[in-house]
């Protein structure tokens, strides 16, 4: 193709072009506002737009410090809170402790009475055996005596005996 050929197409395509996109996108055809009081009030919406724009970027920001400051607030509570539980497990290990006191000073009396039984039961049984012992002499002395005393039943009776058919010779 020649250079008059392309400049007759790119005249004709100039020419039809506003045509053919108003036919494709009417919404997307230039705007041509003419009146100054349109104008004036699309600048001045443009402008409050921007502002408005300005003072959320500003409402974001003191959003973010308001985070901040509400980020800082619970760190400080949770410092707070660690500070306080370690303080209660601190009073748990002390209570733990006086219990381990307290159960180690109830063992040392417990094995002081157990040792004291112990004595009472050795002393206890040195007073049985020593009762047992007396028992057994009184049991000794008194078959000795049984016996003397059976003996001198038997000597009545031979004596009576004696005494009887002695009578009965006379």
């Amino acid at each position: 193709m020649s250079d008059q050929q392309l400049e007759a197409i790119g005249s004709y395509v100039k020419s039809h072009l506003p045509e053919w996109l108003a036919e494709l996108a009417p919404e997307r055809r230039p705007m041509t506002i003419t009146d100054p009081a349109l104008l004036e009030r699309i600048v001045r919406v443009e402008e409050s737009l921007s502002h408005q724009r300005e003072l959320m970027s500003q409402g974001f920001a003191a959003m973010e410090k308001r985070f901040e400051q509400v980020d800082k607030r619970f760190e400080e509570m949770r410092e707070d809170m660690n500070a306080r539980f370690e303080a209660v497990d601190k009073r748990f290990e002390s209570m733990d402790k006086r219990f381990e006191e307290m159960r180690e000073d109830m063992n040392a009396r417990f094995e002081a009475v157990d040792k004291r039984f112990e004595g009472m039961r050795e002393d206890m049984n040195t007073r049985f055996e020593a009762v047992d012992k007396r028992f057994e002499e009184m049991r000794t002395d008194m078959d000795a005596r049984f016996r003397t005393t059976n003996r001198m039943i038997m000597a009545f009776f031979a004596l009576v005996t004696v005494i009887t058919a002695v009578v009965q010779l006379v």
